[in-house]
């Protein structure tokens, strides 16, 4: 690992975790590596991982990896829990060296959670994990790219369990931790932050729908009183077309697919998932483990590169 020296000058490196040993993360992971030259600007890419998967996907130096204790098989396409500790280090190694200053960001390769959750992992995801491992009291999923930044409220629950898990406190509470992010992360000055409502037409003033009404406007009242730039609640059929997205910086969705649907149309291959509420910077390419094509040479680094540069670019935001 590069000194602490190298770090408070600026440069320390971003690290590049393996993901599922069988998927296509070690794929893009080292193609993005080659792409970029092992480097971003100044700072030196680093993939954490085992050094044979890694190897095996991409021709990477030696001294650009750092090698977890556990180490992984591969056999693209088949996943195998015994590969799970070493996936799950790597997320450990490459968060306790990014706490410690010794570099700046952390881009994860996609996992796979079934055979996470069979080897004992307690997480539904990389977004609790994470927030576990930093401390975090709260950590928010946004998918960002050039012409879009989402935040949906609820996530991977039933859509008829929606309704129920939309309160109040939980808006602002969201919306607090996304405006701040834009802020330090995105280096916005005063970031505008759109809402959109649950229903058709926004519940049309209550005729298809009470949660605008009884929830959703009057969280908004309480951002505005607060000195927030808030606009909403917007129906959601209108707020996403190329005038509307010039309203506001971020759009703060009531569930999964509100909030994925338009910038999965906009932006397939470069979203990026963007953790909003760590002490750290943390990014992941907006896609799976890709199963189906692991190994067969078809897996796009694009979204990678795009998790890495913006990873880059929210490092330097912070240290200004």
């Amino acid at each position: 690992m590069p000194t602490s020296k190298s770090a408070e000058a600026g440069q320390a490196p971003l690290l590049i975790t393996m993901g599922e040993a069988a998927g296509i993360g070690p794929e893009v992971a080292t193609a993005a590596f080659a792409a970029l030259g092992g480097h971003i600007g100044k700072r030196l890419l680093l993939l954490v991982g085992d050094a044979d998967v890694l190897g095996s996907c991409g021709n990477v130096p030696p001294e650009a990896i750092v090698q977890t204790k556990a180490h992984a098989a591969r056999t693209p396409g088949k996943a195998d829990a015994a590969n799970a500790a070493a996936t799950i280090e790597a997320i450990a190694l490459a968060v306790e060296i990014t706490l410690k200053g010794e570099a700046c960001a952390v881009v994860t390769a996609p996992i796979n959670k079934a055979v996470l959750m069979a080897a004992g992992f307690r997480f539904p995801g990389h977004t609790d994990y994470l927030a576990e491992l930093t401390g975090a009291p709260r950590a928010v999923m946004m998918l960002a790219s050039r012409q879009l930044r989402v935040i949906p409220l609820t996530v991977h629950i039933p859509l008829a369990e929606v309704p129920g898990a939309i309160d109040g406190p939980s808006i602002v509470e969201t919306a607090e931790i996304v405006l701040a992010a834009l802020k330090r992360d995105f280096a916005i000055s005063s970031p505008r932050l759109a809402i959109a409502g649950l229903n058709p037409h926004a519940g049309e003033d209550g005729v298809l729908g009470r949660e605008e009404t009884d929830i959703i406007a009057p969280a908004i009242a309480e951002l505005k009183r607060r000195g927030h730039l808030v606009l909403g609640p917007l129906p959601s059929d209108t707020m996403f077309h190329a005038e509307a997205r010039t309203r506001y910086d971020a759009a703060l969705c009531m569930y999964h697919d509100q909030a994925l649907i338009p910038i999965k149309t906009l932006s397939f291959w470069e979203g990026v998932n963007v953790t909003l509420g760590l002490p750290i910077v943390r990014t992941s390419p907006d896609h799976g483990t890709g199963f189906d094509i692991a190994g067969k040479g078809l897996a796009d680094p694009r979204s990678m590169i795009a998790a890495i540069e913006l990873a880059a670019k929210m490092a330097d935001a912070r240290a200004r």
